[in-house]
């Protein structure tokens, strides 16, 4: 494997090209020595720290960032927050905060800070205080006299270091009552798409379905302490509130630089009319299995400028020594050197910044490579230079990118581990805003949602079985094991460890 050649500041073209092979000899000396830490959420940040884990309004879970398939000079933004809303928690349903701020915070310059805030902010009224009911009879449009409760939202801009500008106000999309409450659901969220700049660009505040699909049954006993629980989508059927923005690249980006990073953040008006950032979140998994709990609500409060005081988590893992202890996998040597500019900078030919003045985590993305044609759902690794961790698409499937590295994709092993669940249980839509519609109950799904991975723990066939009874793989390590392994490597590097094999064929402070 080869390491691209990095690219001259300022030059978008040079970045335009494949660079599949984005890895550092250091980093792939990481990968290959299996494994560096890992036992955690694979839930993004779904009730990620303890402060958050009781103030759902406030707590963002996931983050997207990819240019648009449908008009590649664009860029979209998807931010969700409220975890596992089931779509039949009436009669109050699921609001949007009216005493927060939810931003969308983007550095174009490299320094770790924030150049400009897209802020929703979030009113609500009721029609008739005398009902229980969240609408009195079926809504047929966003301002039907039976939807009792409606929320508006105002879409601000502010430019660090002066000026705010208003882009945008307009209706929520509702919560899913159901069929007989909402017959037409498609169109409530159609009419909830609002025009930003002029019509260059649109957004749209409302519920959607999670797009996140993972096994989460790892929290018991990892897996139940056998394979036999692998492949059920945990997330399946559980639903979230949506921010999506589409604008044009160029007002993201700063100069010739088509790289910039973005993070979300969520500030609660405190007591004295202040407010306080209560939520943060660019890449996933890193708040789960990197922070140890005495930081978690620490890392939340904070700025991506600040993270060197989170260093000694990355260099220095506790969670790998968990591996070793549980598994016999020994804990690669520390200090983990190599791994600390993908944590804080980005990688250098993809999406690092031309001018990195400072590191600091967020998802980075580097807007001057096209929308992939056949988007392959593992990204990088994949061939696919459009996908995740350049950026983040919803069908990127960040857990099997990470289980195939680990087991030696970069190193000569070629496999094609997953934890069984490799799409969402609803298709994503080709337009804006893409994420799918909204469960409206809870009618369990059929069977669990299959990875596309030819091998995976429980889909593997007879050698695979021989594999997980005796519990160890041919290379000596188990698959569980490396499939936690995994996990934990993709929160170490904030989410970019796949930077490898072109040939695969699958296809308000600063």
């Amino acid at each position: 494997m080869q390491t691209p050649t990095p690219q001259a500041a300022g030059r978008p073209h040079g970045r335009r090209r494949a660079i599949a092979t984005v890895a550092s000899g250091a980093l792939i000396a990481g990968v290959g020595a299996v494994g560096l830490a890992p036992l955690g959420a694979i839930a993004s940040s779904h009730r990620e720290a303890p402060l958050i884990s009781g103030m759902p309004q406030y707590d963002g879970t996931d983050l997207y960032a990819f240019v648009s398939p449908d008009a590649p000079n664009k860029t979209t933004l998807i931010a969700n927050w409220i975890p596992f809303e089931e779509p039949s928690g009436g009669p109050t349903f699921y609001p949007f905060a009216t005493d927060a701020q939810y931003d969308l915070r983007v550095d174009n310059n490299g320094d770790a800070k924030a150049d400009k805030i897209y802020r929703w902010t979030f009113k609500t009224t009721v029609q008739n205080d005398a009902t229980f009911l969240y609408n009195t009879g079926p809504v047929t449009s966003l301002d039907d006299p039976d939807l009792n409760v409606r929320q508006k939202f105002t879409l601000s801009r502010l430019n660090v270091g002066g000026g705010t500008k208003v882009l945008a106000q307009g209706p929520v999309a509702p919560s899913n009552t159901g069929d007989a409450s909402m017959p037409d659901y498609a169109q409530l969220r159609d009419d909830a798409i609002t025009s930003v700049l002029d019509g260059k660009g649109q957004t749209y505040s409302g519920q959607a379905d999670d797009p996140f699909f993972a096994d989460l049954r790892v929290f018991d006993l990892l897996y139940g302490g056998d394979l036999s629980e692998v492949g059920d989508d945990t997330l399946a059927e559980f639903n979230v509130n949506t921010v999506a923005l589409q604008v044009p690249s160029k007002s993201l980006t700063e100069g010739d630089d088509p790289v910039f990073g973005v993070w979300t953040t969520t500030q609660e008006r405190t007591a004295s009319g202040g407010w306080s950032q209560v939520s943060r979140l660019g890449n996933p998994l890193v708040n789960e299995v990197v922070i140890p709990l005495k930081d978690k609500d620490g890392f939340n409060a904070s700025r991506p400028v600040d993270d060197p005081q989170y260093l000694s988590y990355v260099k220095n893992s506790h969670l790998a020594d968990l591996v070793e202890a549980v598994y016999n996998i020994p804990a690669p040597a520390t200090p983990r050197n190599d791994l600390v500019s993908v944590f804080l900078t980005g990688l250098e030919g993809l999406n690092q910044p031309a001018n990195l003045k400072a590191p600091g985590e967020m998802l980075r993305l580097n807007t001057s490579i096209p929308p992939a044609t056949s988007p392959n759902r593992l990204g990088v690794i994949g061939g696919d230079n459009a996908g995740f961790p350049n950026g983040r698409r919803l069908t990127d499937d960040v857990i099997d990118i990470a289980l195939q590295v680990v087991e030696g994709e970069l190193v000569g092993s070629p496999n094609n581990l997953g934890d069984a669940v490799g799409t969402n249980d609803k298709a994503f839509g080709d337009t804006f805003p893409y994420v799918a519609l909204p469960h409206d109950d809870r009618g369990r799904v059929d069977g669990p949602s299959v990875s596309n991975s030819s091998y995976s723990p429980i889909e593997g066939g007879s050698d695979a079985a021989n594999t997980v009874s005796a519990g160890v793989a041919s290379n000596g390590m188990s698959p569980i094991s490396a499939g936690l392994v995994a996990l934990g490597f993709l929160a170490m590097v904030g989410g970019a460890v796949m930077f490898g094999r072109a040939g695969r064929t699958e296809s308000a402070k600063a």
